[in-house]
This record gives C-alpha cells, sequence and structure tokens, in this order.
C-alpha cells in the first residue's frame, strides 16, 4: 500500500459551468411545474399534467442552463435586460412548440397545434418578454446566493460573483434619481 497522497485531479471546465448552471436549470423546471398546476386547476387528465410538466419543463430548464453558462461565459451582462429578452425572444416560443408537441405525441392528437404555426409563434413571442423578466428577476435573486457557496471550488462561479460585485459598486455609484425631477414645489 503507498502511503503518499495523490494530488487532486482537475475537475473539468465544464463542471464549474453546469455547477453555475443548476439556478437557471431550477427555474425553467419550476416554470414547467406552474404550468402544469395551471392545468390541474383547470381539470386535465393527470397523463396531460405530467407530459404539460416535462414537456414545457425540461425544454425551459436546458434553455435556463444555457442562459446561466451564456452569463458565466461573458456573453451577457449581469442583470442586462435586452439579451436576455432576445435570448427568450427565441428560446421561450421553440420550448412551447415542443410542449405542444410532446402533448399532441403522448396524448395521440393528430394535430400539434389547433392555430397556424407563425401566429403560435408570433405570440409566444409576445409571451416571451414577460418570461423573460420573471426569468431574470428570479435568476438575479437566486443565483448569487448559490455563487457565494461555490466560489471556493469553482472558479467561474467566483468571476461571476466578482462580475455581480463590481456591477453592484457601479450601482452604488450612480447619483439616485430624484422623484419629481422637472417640477417644481410650488405645483405649477
Amino acid at each position: 500500500m503507498s502511503t503518499h497522497a495523490t494530488a487532486p485531479r482537475p475537475v473539468p471546465a465544464a463542471l464549474h459551468y453546469a455547477e453555475v448552471a443548476v439556478p437557471g436549470a431550477v427555474i425553467g423546471l419550476v416554470a414547467g411545474a406552474f404550468a402544469a398546476g395551471v392545468a390541474a386547476l383547470a381539470g386535465l387528465p393527470a397523463v396531460q399534467i405530467a407530459t404539460i410538466a416535462t414537456g414545457l419543463g425540461i425544454p425551459l430548464a436546458l434553455l435556463g442552463a444555457g442562459y446561466c453558462a451564456l452569463l458565466a461565459a461573458g456573453r451577457f451582462g449581469v442583470g442586462a435586460v435586452g439579451p436576455v429578452a432576445l435570448y427568450w425572444l427565441v428560446g421561450f416560443p421553440l420550448a412551447r412548440l415542443l410542449d405542444q408537441y410532446t402533448v399532441a405525441t403522448v396524448l395521440g392528437y393528430d394535430q400539434i397545434l389547433s392555430e397556424p404555426l407563425l401566429s403560435f409563434l408570433a405570440f409566444q413571442a409576445m409571451l416571451s418578454i414577460g418570461f423573460a423578466i420573471g426569468f431574470l428577476w428570479l435568476h438575479e435573486r437566486l443565483a448569487p446566493h448559490l455563487l457565494i457557496r461555490i466560489q471556493r471550488h469553482n472558479p467561474v462561479a467566483a468571476d461571476l460573483v466578482r462580475r455581480y460585485v463590481e456591477q453592484a459598486a457601479a450601482s452604488a455609484k450612480r447619483p439616485a434619481s430624484s422623484a419629481g425631477r422637472g417640477r417644481r414645489r410650488d405645483g405649477s
């Protein structure tokens, strides 16, 4: 038996990114669970509810994880709404289309959509902006807590924590906006 200690093996970068991607994946799964909850409240059959949860939750989880990986890679700025809205403008309609396909396939429907494809995608694109804002809001409140916990062993998380701190410092330096800008106190 050897008494010398072996050096710890380096962790592949992909695992660091995967760990950072957890909050986005969780948010996507929760969104799928909410959709399933709405389906349950509507009285849909259990098979359809489960199909909605997985058919929407898994694509949204993958897209949420993808957002986190792109954020960690520096493709998105911390808290930047515009790029996130564009990301979900493409991703959300595709996730919904996959959800519709999954539900139709599992339930044996002959028709996937009850409306023309372009109408469906356009409507989902409009909904995507609200989803993007909600996703970003949740992500900005949940992810930093995880990143702070894992930054000691995960250099990708440590870099993201640094970027969050820099953004917070820059925000703190901005002057506070005056609520009544352009108005006089005498009411005129």
